[in-house]
């Protein structure tokens, strides 16, 4: 299978990561419609900021993604705007939130490139998420 590459002005690069964040004391809120909309708000926000989502899956107490991003970007960058463009969305539009957590997100995630693994590998892994 050919490498796809992308490019900005100065760097060709395939940067790929696996994401896992939590909700804060790992609290089982990110379901039925907050998960639903969740997703809706990973996707728009990716396209916002120019990274590509490969793979999503929302947990009741963590949130999955495996994404592309320019390296002139970086990872960090892209997870900061993630976690802090939804903890503000969904805490407007589920008041619920509020009551239960003090701020949506830890100030914590789990990184890792994708290398070691394939990609189908890593996406097969968060398909079945739900499934163990």
């Amino acid at each position: 299978m050919a490498e796809k590459f992308k490019s900005n002005n100065n760097v060709v690069y395939s940067c790929k990561y696996h994401v896992i964040f939590c909700p804060k004391y790992r609290r089982k809120v990110l379901v039925n419609a907050v998960a639903s909309r969740l997703k809706e708000l990973l996707a728009q926000i990716a396209i916002d900021i120019k990274v590509e989502i490969l793979e999503m899956e929302i947990m009741p107490d963590h949130v999955h993604l495996l994404i592309d991003v320019d390296p002139q970007f970086g990872v960090h960058r892209a997870v900061k705007r993630f976690k802090g463009a939804t903890s503000r969305y969904l805490r407007l539009e589920f008041p619920e939130l509020k009551s239960r957590l003090p701020s949506l997100w830890t100030n914590s995630y789990f990184v890792s490139t994708v290398g070691g693994a394939t990609l189908d590998t890593i996406k097969m892994y968060i398909q079945n998420q739900k499934e163990t």
